[in-house]
């Protein structure tokens, strides 16, 4: 009985549902043709699009209807208590400064002081005279042109006829000229050109006139070839460069050694035969440090000066013949220059008058040919050694002796 009143129930419940399904079939069969329409039309894409965007923005909507209805639009209760935590007053730490301590003047060397100044400090304006300085022992060509902010060959150039373009006559007591700044002191002599004195000096006449120390100007210069400049008259070339005068012996050959005869009655007469040097060259005396003077062709000495004391043996550096022996007229005292027969000549100043070698003496290599001394324009016991060759002219002779 129950089983047939259950069957019953079940069939009834299917009668009823049936018409319901019905209703809802033409519904959605209805939304199926027109998505299918809308897709053969090629829209479904764009469909799809609008409707993610409006169910994006309904969304949007939607949440900020919730806040303003469930937050924003809230009212705060100010008498509600506040958590103790949120007003409680936090004292600030505070760091205890360490004493302050005077600094001790006697040892502190960094300070910090305001400079003042009652006056305007102005830069050296430029000079255009030539002044004047009195040597002091100690003095180099160096250390003056240093001093002075010039070039050393500029000394001797400002002062040919005090020092000869030798650094050797430097004297304590010589009064140098110092000129305004690089350049050469010319003493004008009658008969001069303005022209070929400008060239001499490898510049142009107008930078000769134009120096307002010169107190020259073109409206009273005249004629360039003889210009209205009087005699003995110093000019300052600026810029102007020279050979330096050279007095120690030229290239004195066997076979004319009388060459030499205008540097000292040390000339030889004529040799024709004699000892052929190696090509190689020893020290020539038993020191080995440089004093004074070093090879420095800014300042025209083109040799070694080798320390020393009176009495050192001193060697020929190589084999050759002696074409000078004796006293040289220009400052390097006792003076003996060997030939060696293969372009080389050496020469070695100073020297005592003792042991000096005969004229035309053939010498070899580690020979003793003189002694040490301080014989001419010399402040002390040295020797001042030259080499010179045919094709390179005087060198250098750390460069080649051992």
């Amino acid at each position: 009985m129950d089983e047939l009143e259950n069957h019953q129930g079940n069939q009834n419940l299917e009668n009823n549902s049936v018409p319901q399904l019905e209703q809802l079939l033409p519904a959605k069969k209805n939304i199926r043709e027109i998505w299918e329409n809308v897709v053969r039309l090629g829209l479904g894409e764009l469909s799809l699009r609008i409707g993610t965007v409006i169910a994006s923005i309904a969304l949007v909507l939607l949440v900020v209807w919730v806040m303003g209805r469930f937050y924003l639009g809230g009212k705060i209760n100010e008498n509600a208590p506040v958590a103790a935590a949120q007003i409680e007053e936090t004292p600030t730490p505070m760091v205890e400064m360490p004493p302050f301590e005077m600094p001790n003047a006697d040892i502190e060397t960094v300070a910090l002081d305001r400079y003042t100044e009652l006056h305007t400090t102005l830069p050296d304006k430029p000079r255009y005279e030539i002044v004047k300085y009195t040597v002091q022992t100690g003095d180099t060509l160096f250390d003056i042109a240093d001093r002075f902010g010039l070039e050393p060959s500029t000394l001797l150039w400002g002062n040919l006829y005090i020092l000869g373009d030798n650094p050797h006559n430097l004297k304590p007591g010589q009064e140098l000229n110092i000129l305004p700044q690089d350049g050469v002191l010319h003493k004008w002599s009658a008969g001069e050109g303005l022209n070929g004195v400008s060239s001499y000096y490898g510049v142009a006449p107008e930078t000769i006139i134009d120096w307002p120390g010169n107190n020259l100007s073109l409206e009273t210069i005249g004629d360039f070839a003889n210009p209205n400049i009087a005699p003995e008259t110093e000019l300052f070339v600026p810029g102007g460069q020279r050979e330096f005068v050279t007095w120690s012996a030229p290239r004195i050959t066997r076979s004319d050694p009388a060459v030499a005869k205008l540097y000292g009655p040390g000339y030889c007469g004529t040799i024709t035969e004699g000892a052929n040097g190696i090509g190689t060259f020893v020290w020539p005396t038993t020191a080995r440090y440089i004093s004074g003077y070093d090879w420095s062709p800014a300042t025209a000495h083109f040799g070694i000066d080798i320390g020393g004391n009176s009495g050192n043996a001193i060697y020929a550096t190589d084999n050759g013949v002696v074409v000078y022996s004796g006293w040289n007229n220009y400052g390097y005292g006792n003076v003996v220059v060997i030939d060696h027969g293969n372009g080389w000549q050496t020469l070695y100043a100073h020297l005592l008058s003792d042991l000096l070698p005969l004229c035309g003496a053939s010498v070899y290599q580690g020979d003793m040919i003189a002694y040490m001394g301080s014989t001419g324009n010399s402040s002390g016991p040295h020797l001042h050694f030259e080499m010179r060759n045919d094709t390179y002219g005087k060198v250098d002779p750390k460069l080649f002796v051992q």
